[in-house]
């Protein structure tokens, strides 16, 4: 991609999404430095708060973007039962996960926020995650070898997990990643675009 002259950068510690934006072409710079407090109010519907989330994280970004640079923020969220579930921060948590994920289809909303210093715009992808049964053997051996504790939902699809027991995907894969990129690779044309 001919960013002429812009400077993209993705202010996201996550190594898939720093993989899936190299894989659209684009050169850029990663630079996590920002404020931003990952909470939103109980009442807040939950299909809006990947959006709510990516673009606080634009906006949390520690300084004022400069002419000709491009900020690239996301957020992810795996949704089951009308249920929020995050990034397990035990075992525990991961087992009981997948437990409910197992022989269900979920939800995956991810949210990318792109701003420069006079434009701003949030889109939003969903994909529905089918998995077959899973065994408590399974559970505990993706878990033990793959440590899912950075993953919302506790999976990665690009994982075992995912060639062993996805069954059907709806959407974007690689939205389910973390990262829809087609949706990203629009919006860059179009901040390319921009004076």
């Amino acid at each position: 991609m001919n960013l002429r002259g812009k400077k993209v950068i993705l202010a996201s510690g996550s190594p898939r999404r720093r993989e899936l934006l190299a894989g659209l072409d684009v050169p850029f710079e990663v630079d996590t430095r920002n404020s931003f407090n990952e909470s939103f109010a109980p009442e807040t519907p939950h299909e809006e708060v990947p959006a709510l989330m990516s673009m606080g994280k634009s906006h949390g970004f520690w300084r004022p973007l400069e002419a000709g640079e491009i900020l690239v923020t996301s957020d992810t969220m795996v949704l089951l039962d009308g249920l929020i579930m995050g990034k397990p921060h035990s075992r525990p948590e991961a087992v009981e996960m997948l437990r409910r994920l197992s022989g269900r289809t979920h939800e995956v909303i991810s949210a990318v926020t792109v701003r420069d210093a006079s434009h701003e715009e949030t889109v939003t992808d969903v994909t529905m995650v089918t998995f077959r049964e899973f065994s408590s053997e399974e559970i505990d051996y993706y878990i033990d070898k793959y440590a899912p504790f950075d993953k919302a939902g506790g999976y990665g699809v690009q994982e075992w997990i995912g060639y062993a027991a996805c069954t059907g995907i709806e959407g974007s894969f690689f939205n389910v990643m973390g990262f829809p990129v087609h949706k990203v690779y629009s919006l860059l044309k179009k901040f390319i675009e921009y004076e």
